[in-house]
């Protein structure tokens, strides 16, 4: 995987990032989602890389071989608030002040966290599979309960991680032909690790809970993502059929946003990495 990538730690404070990095050209960071790392890129970096972008994707705050701080009652260290933080460092650890950004699941609401919080930082923004956490909340249904009952499941004090640590490769099942050998095995590693799993839920734990305090305060606010959006989406996940058109939602947090369907299923740069890659590079910075 990532041939002619490097990768290294980064100290960010209380936490460290491992990031994989590589390319040529106007830089864009790519945020992966739960419960993957970055080896779920695998397909696409390469490709960004052979169209004249530097491609950086790192582990997100205690997921894969990132670390994060100690976890605390309030869940402070795991919110996407603090997540944004850590992409804006490892960038300029790396040499880059301005970049774009990438953000599928869970790393979407970072990117949407970095375009709002750092709006000097990023120039471009791309939203894959995702809403604000805020917005899946206030339209919460029976079906959307039903689907995404994990949500509420991962809140939980204690309770989930003594159910996912006591099977961890039935909780986490994946098939690793579709996925790539490699990023199975590096997936399979991360949801073994206790500490790992803990990680992920405290970021659940803080979606629920601050993130959504922080995105109702922007919307109260005023605060919108000011640099070009774009929104891409799974046309075989649940994102049209929960919500209907995914850019009326965005549309509401963004002023430049436009986007369509993707024929894959949830994680899409595993299962269609030609045509994510082929919407990116359209949409991405280009070298003058």
């Amino acid at each position: 995987m990532f041939e002619g990538f490097q990768d290294k730690h980064v100290g960010v404070g209380e936490a460290s990032v491992f990031v994989r990095f590589g390319g040529d050209g106007p830089p864009v960071v790519l945020l992966h989602g739960h419960p993957r790392t970055s080896a779920t890129w695998h397909r696409v970096a390469p490709r960004l890389a052979a169209a004249g972008r530097t491609v950086v994707c790192p582990d997100l705050r205690g997921y894969g071989r990132s670390r994060g701080p100690r976890f605390t009652a309030d869940h402070a260290g795991y919110c996407k608030r603090a997540v944004a933080a850590d992409i804006v460092a490892v960038m300029r650890d790396l040499g880059h002040r301005r970049f774009a950004v990438v953000g599928h699941d869970r790393g979407g609401a970072v990117a949407l966290r970095l375009a709002l919080d750092h709006p000097d930082a990023v120039t471009h923004a791309v939203f894959l599979d995702c809403l604000p956490v805020s917005e899946h909340l206030s339209r919460i249904t029976a079906t959307f309960a039903t689907q995404w009952w994990h949500w509420f499941f991962f809140a939980q004090p204690g309770i989930p991680e003594r159910v996912i640590n006591a099977d961890p490769d039935s909780w986490y099942h994946a098939d690793p032909e579709a996925m790539g050998r490699e990023n199975y095995e590096e997936f399979r590693r991360a949801t073994r690790d206790p500490d790992v799993v803990r990680a992920m839920l405290e970021d659940y734990r803080a979606g629920l809970t601050l993130d959504r305090k922080h995105e109702e305060a922007d919307r109260e606010a005023g605060t919108r993502v000011r640099c070009p959006a774009l929104v891409l989406w799974s046309l075989q996940d649940d994102l049209e059929d929960l919500y209907g058109d995914p850019l009326a939602i965005w549309r509401a947090w963004a002023t430049d946003v436009h986007g369509h369907g993707i024929d894959s299923g949830h994680h899409v740069a595993e299962q269609a990495p030609a045509a994510l890659t082929s919407a990116l590079a359209d949409f991405l910075p280009r070298s003058r």
